[in-house]
């Protein structure tokens, strides 16, 4: 069962970035460019859902993303470090070659971020790996 998950304020998380709740894992789907207040914003309601929520995972899909930058790529390696602080896990998937040389050219490694060819593995990866403490660890899991 998936469903769109509120916001802090009742709505949906951001006008322009939907988040599904897919049992205990949030997908989180980008398209085109993520502008500065749009990734700002989803930074904030993603880290509200994880912590009200309870959800252990959440999963990226930049399928839709043609051209990274170096933003882009620090807004990702910064989900991926607060939800690791939240006891979650972040796996990217759909990413394109293109998307893939440009972020090794820029030197950006993403810390934190787990990678699977699609939605389906990055799911099975999240339900067979345990989660790391909910009660403030600060384990590093790798899937």
């Amino acid at each position: 069962m998936s469903q769109a998950w509120p916001g802090p304020h009742g709505g949906p998380v951001t006008g322009h970035v939907p988040v599904l709740r897919l049992g205990d894992v949030l997908l989180v789907t980008l398209q085109g460019d993520l502008h500065d207040s749009t990734a700002q914003q989803l930074q904030e309601d993603l880290a509200e859902t994880i912590v009200r929520s309870g959800a252990t995972g959440v999963v990226i899909d930049v399928s839709g993303v043609e051209i990274v930058d170096s933003f882009l790529g620090r807004v990702l390696a910064e989900i991926a470090g607060q939800t690791g602080l939240l006891a979650a896990r972040t796996v990217l998937v759909g990413m394109r070659p293109a998307v893939a040389i440009t972020l090794v050219e820029l030197g950006l490694t993403l810390p934190g971020v787990h990678t699977a060819l699609s939605t389906e593995v990055a799911m099975d990866l999240l339900s067979r790996q345990a989660p790391s403490s909910r009660f403030g660890g600060l384990g590093q899991e790798r899937l």
